[in-house]
């Protein structure tokens, strides 16, 4: 297996239990608290081509950035959303875990088992 990837929150309980589920699994992966370095938009895009989904998709639309920016205009480029979640990295469904060249949201946390 190649290397795993999950962009972590420690602070959701969602992130800690799928850390904890790849862990236990005798997994090490590379541990990227976006928060504090969030992706880029390439690094964004490529996450979205391999999870399936579009921008908006990604969205966390219960953070506060989500209504102050508007984020629900329906006229809100891929680009735009994009940029608000580079910006408010807090708008990024968490957790995602990356691994063998697929991506899967720990939504529940046996979700990511499917990429391994």
């Amino acid at each position: 297996m190649g290397e795993v990837t999950i962009y972590h929150n420690p602070r959701c309980s969602k992130s800690r239990q799928t850390l904890a589920l790849l862990t236990t699994r005798g997994i090490t992966p590379r541990v990227v608290h976006y928060l504090d370095t969030p992706p880029d938009a390439t690094t964004l895009k490529r996450l979205l081509t391999l999870l399936g989904m579009r921008p908006r998709q990604l969205l966390r639309v219960h953070e506060p950035p989500y209504a102050e920016l508007r984020l629900d205009d329906a006229a809100r480029t891929d680009d735009e959303l994009i940029a608000a979640m580079m910006s408010h990295p807090v708008l990024i469904e968490r957790p995602i875990v990356e691994a063998n060249g697929r991506a899967a949201i720990g939504r529940p946390p046996e979700n990511v088992l499917q990429i391994i």
